[in-house]
């Protein structure tokens, strides 16, 4: 069965699967090359101000959840965004690939979340 799985794109060990860059802005130090994405949708990630706000504070976690999600039901590319990763998961996994240092607390997990929802 496929998944979505949450990998960071600095790992060394990369899953096979349909690879989706999730931030917003391009990872530091990262070549588009060495990234090998099949896409970066830089729209589904966090706005500039929430990014900003959360600035990585696990502290600020359950409310940067809560407002990113409430970005996601008001953005115009989420449905799309749902839409390609369930025709893409009929084929592959798709991993979702984002750049922060906290595997656990970032919006690529809370993306997951959002997405496994609504499939």
């Amino acid at each position: 069965m496929t998944k979505i799985k949450v990998v960071r794109i600095y790992e060394h060990e990369q899953p096979a699967g349909y690879r989706i860059l999730v931030d917003r802005l391009w990872p530091r130090g990262k070549s588009k090359k060495d990234a090998n994405l099949d896409e970066w949708v830089k729209e589904i990630g966090p706005s500039t101000e929430l990014r900003k706000w959360f600035n990585h504070d696990d502290t600020k976690y359950p409310e940067f959840r809560q407002k990113y999600i409430a970005e996601l039901e008001h953005n115009p590319a989420t449905t799309a965004f749902v839409d390609q990763v369930k025709a893409k998961l009929a084929e592959q996994d798709v991993l979702f690939l984002y750049g922060a240092k906290n595997k656990e607390h970032n919006q690529a997990v809370v993306l997951k979340e959002y997405v496994e929802q609504r499939l």
